[in-house]
């Protein structure tokens, strides 16, 4: 053998190793879940039938300073179904412990305002989500912006409390221009199961006008039982119009497998109006969820009242789901 072909050899035996080395110092993860659901919104509308299906690929690893990098990817047949292609939610976080994490959102990251619209506990859905009732859009939440190609900033915890931030901007029909908010969550040392909310965000709704919306909340967690409480509002500039919900909600783990839950919400679409043209809708909702193994079974009943700020606008909404993870 010359001396040119043991050149080779030992150049690819060193690369060989090298690309070992560098699979080795990172960790890979594979995950997946699928569900079926049925739904009815209105007593005289069928039911709908949907089904889920994800697939989330996580690889993480340390480089040599000790700066911390992690790759997310999702495979979902939702997006492929829309349009969007078969990959979904993606992302590229880098961080150290000592400094917080900095997350790109390529697809599918939350705000802050959006992580905390909704604290309650719950078993399976919230008692805002709901659809249409009525013909008219029963969902709405005082929330924030979630677009693609976001910032969002998580800071370690100290002595219990976290910051958090986030930023991106916005092109839509009814959006423009930029969205940022920040937020922080306490958890006190000396208070064990006690958890305080608040964020504060701003976004572009036109030219000239903006919209600032905050939110506050407290949750409580003592042995089996969760309760929480909760107010958001809004405030668009060169508007007289300000919207305002409150929350309350209660969780019961009656088992390791099994747990109920129980939620209101009230939703004044517009605070400054008092006369009889806008009421406060008002969603209740009972909720059960048994989990064994993999394999969740999952029921929801909501009641809706003025729906939209509508006093002849009622109804209710069910779901029922099956979710299997792996």
């Amino acid at each position: 053998m010359n001396i040119d072909k043991l050149k080779k050899i030992g150049v690819s035996a060193l690369a060989g190793s090298l690309v070992s080395v560098a699979a080795n110092a990172a960790d890979f993860a594979v995950s997946g879940s699928a569900g079926l659901y049925v739904d009815q919104q209105d007593e005289d509308v069928a039911s709908t039938w949907s089904m889920s299906d994800s697939l989330k690929f996580n690889a993480s690893g340390t480089t040599d300073n000790g700066i911390d990098i992690g790759v997310y990817f999702e495979l979902d047949g939702v997006a492929e179904a829309s349009g969007d292609g078969a990959w979904d939610d993606h992302s590229l976080s880098i961080g150290t412990a000592e400094l917080g994490t900095l997350t790109f959102w390529g697809h599918g990251g939350s705000s802050v305002m959006s992580q905390f619209d909704d604290i309650s506990p719950k078993a399976y859905e919230e008692v805002s989500d709901i659809g249409t009732i009525n013909g008219a859009t029963a969902d709405n939440v005082i929330g924030g912006v979630g677009n693609n190609n976001m910032f969002e900033y998580t800071s370690p915890s100290i002595g219990g409390v976290t910051l958090k931030a986030a930023y991106n901007t916005i092109s839509s029909s009814t959006e423009l221009g930029k969205y940022n908010d920040i937020g922080v969550m306490i958890q006190p040392e000396m208070v064990e199961g006690l958890t305080v909310y608040y964020a504060q965000g701003e976004k572009q709704t036109g030219a000239t006008t903006t919209t600032d919306v905050d939110t506050i909340a407290v949750k409580y967690a003592y042995g089996p039982v969760t309760v929480s409480y909760q107010e958001s509002n809004g405030d668009a500039s060169g508007s007289t119009v300000d919207q305002e919900t409150e929350h309350y909600a209660i969780a019961y783990t009656v088992s390791d497998d099994l747990t109920i839950s129980y939620g209101k919400r009230d939703y004044d679409l517009d605070t400054t109006d008092e006369g009889t043209g806008n009421v406060t809708q008002e969603d209740t909702g009972f909720a059960i969820s048994y989990t064994m193994g993999g394999v969740s079974i999952s029921a929801q009943k909501n009641d809706h009242d003025n729906v939209g700020g509508d006093a002849t606008a009622d109804g209710s909404s069910t779901s029922v789901g099956i979710s299997f993870a792996f």
